[in-house]
Formats: C-alpha cells, structure tokens, sequence
C-alpha cells in the first residue's frame, strides 16, 4: 500500500542539469503526521555498493547534503502535490548511478536524526538512472 513514483532520469553531459521528481500516493502516515511533515531523502547506488543518502529533509522542513554534492545539489518538495525534487547542477560524471526517493512515515524525524541513513525509511521508489558522460 503506498508508492513513490521517480522520474526525470537520464543521460547528461558533463555539466550539464537534470531535475528528479518523486510523486508520493497512497501512504499512510502515523497518527499526527502528513507528507509535509515526513522525513524523506535521495539516495544513490552503484553496483555492489551500499546505498548513500546524498540530500534529504527532516521533518521540520530543514535540509541536509551529503558532502559530495553540497553547493550542486538541491533538495525541494510540494507538500501540496506530495512531491518530492532533487535538482542536479555541474553533474559529473562520478554522480552517474542509480538515484532512489525514500519517505518515513511513521515517528519522529527531528533535526539531526539520521536521515541520510538507508535504515531511517520504511518507503522507496524503483530507482531511476543518472548516466554523466565525460
């Protein structure tokens, strides 16, 4: 029950811009808890990696980077249409993986938790790749 449904993967040069869009439907949230409010992320990984939270938001709407991608990436949402962005500036082509959306609907994501950490969330998207040619 529930889903997270990604898009606007694909091929970029380097450089160059990409924007990823995740729509939340069908979820159900904690007692007191909506989308606004959720704690949710992207994450990204390559073949016979773990997977690495590389933006994200805590429940009280503020956003975390992971190093990597500070300064070129931004994390956004429209609470009113249950979505969720990343947009992807100066890509290169270390950022080519699989890119993931993953929400927490349940408990509290308070600042400072873990949302950068795979085990924080209880929904995913199927992925969608990110190629950056050279």
């Amino acid at each position: 029950q529930g889903q997270l449904v990604e898009s606007g993967g694909g091929s970029v040069q380097a450089g160059g811009s990409l924007t990823l869009s995740c729509a939340a439907s069908g979820m159900t949230f904690s007692s007191g808890m909506t989308f606004s409010s959720s704690g949710m992320a992207w994450f990204r990984q390559d073949p016979g990696k773990k997977r690495a939270g590389i933006a994200g938001f805590y429940g009280d709407g503020r956003s975390t980077y992971a190093e990597s991608v500070k300064g070129r990436f931004t994390i956004s949402k429209d609470d009113a249409k249950n979505t969720l962005y990343l947009q992807m500036n100066s890509l290169k082509p270390e950022d080519t993986s699989m890119y993931y959306c993953a929400v927490r609907t349940y408990g509290g994501n308070y600042y400072g938790y873990p949302v950068l950490s795979d085990h924080w969330y209880n929904y995913w998207g199927q992925g969608t790749q990110v190629t950056v040619s050279s």
